[in-house]
């Protein structure tokens, strides 16, 4: 079972770290200006991290996929990397870049195996 893990910014916003039972990081969020917010998308990737489709945008003329879905795309370092987007089409998670589309794919799916029942934990004082 993974933990989400909220932190304060140095300007006062919160975020958070969806963490495996190692303590790698598999996630991460935008930052919100209130902990409550912080909170309701972590709720929101709990919920849509296993009902989300995958979207591969690193092929040609992919398919198009419905929210929620995680997308997978490659960045400017030609890095693979996914974002999760809620069924609302807002960006509530995102990973880190992999150098493989196979590795961004294991993150996609350690998220589905650690978010549904995670604790979260607050490191507001770190």
């Amino acid at each position: 079972m993974g933990v989400f893990v909220i932190k304060q910014t140095k300007a006062g916003a919160f975020m958070f770290n969806l963490k495996a039972k190692n303590g790698e990081v598999i996630a991460s969020s935008q930052q919100y200006k209130a902990i409550g917010s912080c909170k309701k998308g972590i709720r929101s990737v709990m919920k849509n991290s296993t009902a989300a489709d995958i979207e591969d945008q690193t092929v040609e003329n992919y398919e198009v996929k419905k929210n929620p879905k995680f997308e997978v795309y490659l960045d400017a370092k030609g890095e693979t990397r996914f974002r999760l987007r809620a069924a609302n089409g807002q960006n509530i998670c995102h990973g880190e870049g992999y150098s493989s589309k196979r590795s961004c794919l294991n993150g996609i799916a350690s998220i589905r195996k650690n978010a549904p029942d995670a604790e979260i934990k607050l490191e507001l004082d770190q």
